[in-house]
């Protein structure tokens, strides 16, 4: 639909056209500039962030992840690859300060994440009636967006109201 779009506005007269391959969700998740007067349907994406959020990679020492939570005040550090893809979780509460494994030997394999594209409201009511401050959002390759938090989705809900 993109390319005919363009197409379609050059044949209008308009000249400086583009096509936007990634398309109009990932324009909107990227937080660029859109118009229009339709209904705005806030996805999980636009509250995503990776603002203050820890990580840290498989050879790192857990002793190193845990003395960088604390001093960060988090209770949570994400273990990425090279290439961004989140390959588990370590929770301050169940380290050993002490230890010398590497994070990859501990860290929770698996953790639950969600797409940026995923509505807000149905992700916010989930969070809501399980208790969860906070979830991990990545593409669908297994690459970390950032983490929503629940304060973040009912701000953008209120917000696209």
């Amino acid at each position: 639909m993109s390319p005919r779009a363009a197409w379609q506005l050059e044949v209008m007269g308009f000249t400086d056209v583009y096509d936007y391959v990634n398309g109009k969700v990932d324009w909107i998740l990227n937080r660029l500039p859109i118009d229009g007067t339709g209904p705005h349907h806030a996805m999980v994406g636009e509250a995503a962030s990776e603002e203050g959020l820890q990580t840290c990679f498989p050879g790192s020492s857990v002793r190193d992840a845990v003395l960088m939570m604390e001093k960060n005040g988090d209770s949570f550090c994400l273990v990425l690859n090279e290439q961004g893809v989140v390959l588990g979780r370590l929770r301050r509460k169940y380290l050993d300060p002490a230890s010398v494994d590497t994070v990859e030997a501990v860290m929770e394999t698996g953790p639950t994440t969600v797409r940026p594209n995923e509505p807000a409201v149905a992700l916010l009511d989930r969070m809501e009636k399980r208790k969860v401050p906070a979830v991990i959002v990545t593409t669908k390759d297994g690459i970390l967006v950032g983490v929503v938090q629940r304060t973040d989705l009912r701000r953008l809900i209120k917000e696209s109201e």
